[in-house]
C-alpha cells in the first residue's frame, strides 16, 4: 500500500486532503490511483492512517480515514550513523539501507582514507537527503531520518550530544557487540542517543585508532570476516536492531 507523509493540519474529522504538490504528483500523476484505492498515511505525530480515496482534483486529493493506529515503524532509543562516504551508488545503498534499519539521522564524516573530496561531499548532501526520504516511504517508517552537513569524529565527540558512541573497527577489537551491550546494559534506554561509527573504504588510520583509544570510545569487531565499508554498515545497524528486538523480548 502506498505511504505518504502528511501534516496533522491536514486532517478534518475523517477526512484528509493532500495538497502539497510533490505528494500529488506522485499519487495522482504517477501511481495513477483511483478514487476507492487504498492509500497509507502518516502525520509528524507518528499517527498512521488508513484511508481510502475519496476525490481526486485538478490540485488536491481527499482520502476518507478508515482506521488510525499509532505507528510502530521507529526505534524507542535515537540510533545515529556516523560514515565516512564512498564512492559511486555505494553511498546511495548506505543511506537507503540505513533508513530501513531505523537510523534517526546519518553524518557523514571526513576521515584520513575518506575515498571523496570534501567539496564533493557537501554537492551530495541533499541528494542522500532525497534517498533517504524515497526509502522512507517505501518501508513505512514513522519519521524521515536526517542526513547532516559533512562532520567529522572529533566535533561529533565534542558535542556530547550522544549516550554511547561505538566504533566497528576491521582488525584491532575482540570485544562483540553483544558482550559490549552486556556490559552496559543502558544502552537501548528510551531516547538514548546512541553514535555507530563506520570507517572508509581504506580503514582508519593510525591516528583515529589512537584518539579512539584516547577517549575512550569503544572499538568493537563485526568478525573475523573482512566486509567491505557498505557491509560492514548494514551488517552493524542490522546487528543493533537485532540485540535491541532481543533485548525487549527478554
Amino acid at each position: 500500500m502506498p505511504h505518504f507523509f502528511i501534516k496533522s493540519e491536514n486532517k478534518t474529522d475523517n477526512i484528509i486532503k493532500i495538497e502539497d504538490k510533490e505528494n500529488y504528483r506522485h499519487i495522482a500523476k504517477s501511481l495513477r490511483a483511483k478514487t476507492g484505492e487504498k492509500i497509507l498515511l502518516i502525520d509528524e505525530n507518528k499517527v498512521q492512517y488508513e484511508c481510502l480515496i475519496k476525490e481526486i482534483t485538478s490540485k488536491e486529493i481527499s482520502a476518507e480515514i478508515v482506521s488510525e493506529y499509532p505507528s510502530r515503524r521507529f526505534l524507542n532509543f535515537n540510533l545515529y550513523l556516523a560514515q565516512s562516504p564512498l564512492r559511486s551508488e555505494a553511498q546511495s545503498i548506505i543511506m537507503e539501507k540505513a533508513t530501513e534499519l531505523g537510523v534517526k539521522g546519518v553524518y557523514p564524516i571526513y576521515t584520513d582514507n575518506c575515498a571523496l573530496n570534501k567539496s564533493v561531499i557537501g554537492k551530495k548532501i541533499e541528494k542522500w537527503q532525497k534517498t533517504m526520504y524515497e526509502a522512507s516511504k517505501q518501508c513505512e517508517r514513522a519519521e524521515i531520518p536526517s542526513c547532516h552537513d559533512l562532520t567529522d569524529i572529533k566535533t561529533l565527540y565534542d558535542s556530547k550530544k550522544f549516550n554511547h558512541i561505538i566504533a566497528f573497527c576491521e582488525r584491532l577489537s575482540k570485544l562483540t557487540l553483544r558482550e559490549y551491550i552486556e556490559k552496559t546494559s543502558d544502552i537501548f534506554n528510551q531516547n538514548n542517543n546512541v553514535l555507530i561509527i563506520i570507517g572508509p573504504e581504506g580503514g582508519f588510520s593510525e591516528k583515529e585508532f589512537k584518539y579512539f583509544r584516547d577517549n575512550n570510545i569503544p572499538m568493537l569487531t563485526l568478525g573475523d570476516l573482512i566486509l567491505k565499508a557498505e557491509t560492514a554498515v548494514i551488517t552493524a545497524l542490522g546487528n543493533i536492531v537485532y540485540e535491541y528486538n532481543y533485548s525487549r523480548q527478554n
